[in-house]
């Protein structure tokens, strides 16, 4: 991780630099049912595998069939998982990372009553990840820590160091303006231990901690309440007997409602909660201490469907502030380019809800239109993220529509772990509620952030803090074995100093010219002179000593420090060797997923094109069988008409033939009749030559009759044409006449002569017909004589 001038958190890398990226770890942990007998939607298959499954009586799809979708994350975590076993595979890498210098954020999603804050919290006995992050952070870092004060936050975003003199100034302050105690309240309830969240055998710290450096934690604690921030470790002033009510359990602090704050960017661009309270604290019971005195702040309500609902998005933010040791390895050095700022979030969302079920009115009805609007807001920039990274597109994400989104979009957009913890109540009530979390976590998945990168060391040499407390401790050893104190100050090592040297003998002086008393104490004198000035040169000898091999530990490692200087080179040329490379891999992962979306489309394209092409097949293979069918049955048609054909012109042949057979024999019956008639006016001719005298035989009227009725009986065939009508039908035209006449030979008598002058005319009018006789037949009235 690079350092950064003035303690500021680190810059979030530009877009078109080649970084990697990791995909957002999602877990999902499923709360112990309620009940035994109660039902269940929710199956855990492997230890990354669930199975959702509609409950009865609810159809999942058209069918009716109970449809079952199964969803895979990074682990899951069955309802019999300890506090602990979560955190070593969840949180406890973002604690490692945070003490590295690198950023996170942790947050827990769901619908309401899935166990969320308790995953987040914790209770007596069962801590969750919050009181063990904040155990594992000091047990690690406890003996590094730097004295209180030292660094100090500048109100934007970013750290100042003082020297001892400044913090020492900065703590009698501090220690005078609370230097009155405040009353505690009687009906306050006393705040739980922390010994009691988390045993002492699951206690556990990091190994790769730089001992080079100096520590400070810095904690804040905000909640976001319908879209408005608020500060829950500001100091307000607050009445707890006579407290305002919002309509519900969620007491309001003060007279005048909470003043909210405001999101604000830092000069590298990095989203922070304007004049939040960011308190020091030394110790895990201290960092607890302040996290519950928020925690007793935050807005919470009691719902249809949660006794404790959180009314409110909560976030408690670790500050790790860290800075070198100078090249001696006792003082913190005051280089502010020096100072690394990291943090780690933890954050423990609302949950989702419905109205319908949760029935609520009033504030709790704005409450949960607001959680659920900042939740979309949430689930809208993860899509739009994913899908400008999945197809290269370069659309603006909404992060502003929410402010739960506004702050963390240094993690999406800059570098850092993302964590997401998805809580799921298996029972079978939440079915509908829990398809939509698991589709929203499904596809957090696949939205990539930036791969936060290790800092560069430190150009003072490693091993300071180990090697001055290790020349302390030889100092003070050899000092302890030849008698002398290692710390002047030290009033018991100058007693043993003192009574180390030999003893001074016991005289009184009473005559200044004693010449046994003085010689005595002059020569003790010399005795103790003498030894001061061995233990002295005893000690320059050990302390040229101690130079020359603190010079020849400087030689090697001057050449250490070169060889490792040119391996930074060397590591340098392959880093912007792999940093080419990564940039070209990018480039063509980008093509690649160019190209298969491409093919996606093209492939879908195909897909619509071949299910049309079968559509149709199946269409013209039905026509083709209508047509063989309609041709079968036209064959059909046409063979039975050629049936019908046959048997009427075979019926008419017959009726035919039968009709010239009667014409025949009519005919036949004509010229006969007419041969008699022949006959009969010969017999009348030869009469009437043969013998003037004889009476000619009158015609018989009987004979006559019976004539008549012969010609009547038998049908008369006349000649004529036929031809086409306008209408359709036919007509006859006849172009002969028969004409039939008698005449008497001889003049007989008046009276004869009239009789038979009548008579030939009515024969006349007998054989005289119509001359002409048209017969028009249409279609349907054509008219048949019965034969």
């Amino acid at each position: 991780m690079q350092r950064f001038g003035k303690g500021k958190t680190p810059r979030r890398p530009k877009k078109g630099s080649s970084v990697e990226k990791d995909p957002v770890g999602v877990y999902c942990r499923i709360r112990p049912p309620g009940a035994e007998d109660e039902e269940c939607c929710i199956e855990m298959i492997s230890s990354t595998t669930i199975q959702l499954h509609a409950p009865d009586g609810l159809k999942a799809n058209r069918n009716g069939e109970y449809k079952e979708t199964q969803y895979s994350f990074k682990k899951v975590f069955g309802i019999n998982t300890t506090q602990m076993e979560l955190f070593e595979d969840v949180a406890k890498p973002l604690v490692e990372d945070l003490i590295h210098c690198k950023n996170g954020l942790l947050f827990t999603y769901g619908v309401t009553g899935s166990g969320k804050t308790f995953t987040m919290t914790g209770s007596p006995g069962e801590g969750g990840l919050l009181p063990r992050s904040l155990d594992m952070l000091f047990n690690s870092i406890s003996p590094f820590q730097a004295k209180r004060f030292v660094f100090k936050p500048d109100d934007k975003n970013g750290m100042e160091i003082q020297s001892q003199v400044d913090a020492l100034l900065e703590r009698q302050k501090r220690d005078s303006q609370q230097s009155m105690p405040k009353t505690p309240s009687s009906r306050q309830k006393p705040d739980p231990e922390f010994a009691d969240m988390i045993n002492t055998e699951e206690a556990c710290k990091c190994d790769n901690v730089d001992e080079d450096c100096c520590y400070s934690v810095f904690v804040s604690y905000i909640e976001i309440y319908n879209n408005y921030i608020y500060d829950l470790l500001e100091d307000a002033p607050f009445d707890p007997i006579k407290p305002k009510w919002l309509g519900g359990s969620t007491p309001i602090r003060n007279n005048e409602p909470p003043q909210s704050k405001i999101l604000r960017e830092d000069q590298n661009h990095n989203m922070y909660v304007a004049g939040c309270t960011e308190v020091e604290v030394k110790s895990t019971e201290e960092a607890f201490e302040v996290f519950w005195k928020g925690q007793k702040k935050r807005r919470i309500a009691n719902t249809q469907l949660n006794r404790e609902s959180s009314r409110s998005h909560s976030v408690f933010t670790v500050k790790l502030t860290q800075a070198p040791l100078d090249a001696d390895g006792d003082h913190i050095l005051q280089d502010k380019s020096q100072v690394n700022v990291s943090q780690l979030c933890l954050v423990d969302l609302a949950g989702s809800e419905r109205t319908s079920r949760t029935r609520a009115e009033g504030s709790r009805l704005r409450e949960a239109g607001n959680i659920n609007q900042s939740l979309m807001t949430l689930r809208t920039c993860m899509e739009v993220l994913r899908e400008n990274q999945m197809y290269g597109t370069n659309r603006m994400v909404p992060y502003r529509d929410s402010k739960i989104t506004h702050l963390f979009k240094n993690y999406f957009d800059g570098e850092g772990k993302v964590r997401m913890i998805v809580c799921v109540n298996p029972k079978a009530d939440d079915y509908e509620e829990t398809m939509l979390v698991m589709r929203f976590a499904e596809m957090t998945q696949e939205v990539e952030v930036a791969r936060p990168v290790d800092r560069p060391i430190c150009g003072l040499t490693p091993g300071r803090r180990h090697r001055n407390q290790a020349f302390k401790e030889e100092l003070s050893r050899r000092l302890e074995e030849r008698g002398g104190p290692y710390n002047a100050d030290d009033p018991v090592l100058i007693s043993e100093l003192i009574e180390s040297l030999p003893a001074l003998p016991t005289c009184e002086l009473v005559d200044p010219a004693d010449d046994q008393t003085l010689p005595r104490l002059i020569e003790v004198l010399e005795r103790r002179r003498r030894i001061r000035q061995m233990m002295t040169e005893q000690f320059n000898k050990t302390a040229n000593t101690l130079k020359s091999m603190l010079q020849q530990y400087d030689s090697q490692l001057n050449a250490k420090d070169t060889f490792l200087h040119d391996q930074r080179n060397k590591l340098s040329d392959k880093d912007k060797m792999i940093q080419n490379q990564q940039s070209e891999i990018e480039r063509l992962e980008k093509k690649s997923k160019t190209l298969e979306y491409k093919i996606d489309i093209l492939q879908k394209t195909t897909d619509m094109y071949e299910q049309d092409k079968r559509s149709l097949q199946q269409e013209l293979e039905t026509r083709e069988q209508r047509l063989q069918k309609e041709l079968s049955e036209r064959k059909r048609m046409e063979q039975r008409m050629q049936g019908m054909v046959t048997d009427t012109r075979l019926k008419w042949e017959k009726e035919c033939e039968r009709r010239v057979n009667a014409k025949q024999l009519e005919m036949q019956n004509k010229l006969w009749a007419k041969d008699e008639k022949l006959k009969q006016l010969k017999a009348i001719v030869t009469e009437s030559s043969s013998g003037a005298t004889e009476r000619p035989e009158r015609p018989s009227r009987e004979r006559d009759r019976n004539v008549a009725q012969m010609r009547s009986a038998s049908p008369t065939l006349i000649p004529g044409n036929v031809f086409q009508t306008k209408g359709g039908g036919q007509a006859v035209q006849f172009t002969d006449i028969e004409t039939l006449k008698q005449e008497c030979p001889t003049a007989p008598s008046r009276k004869r002569r009239s009789g038979s002058e009548d008579r030939p005319t009515q024969l006349e009018d007998i054989e005289n017909r119509a001359p002409v006789a048209n017969t028009a037949s249409g279609h349907g009235y054509q008219k048949r004589r019965k034969p």
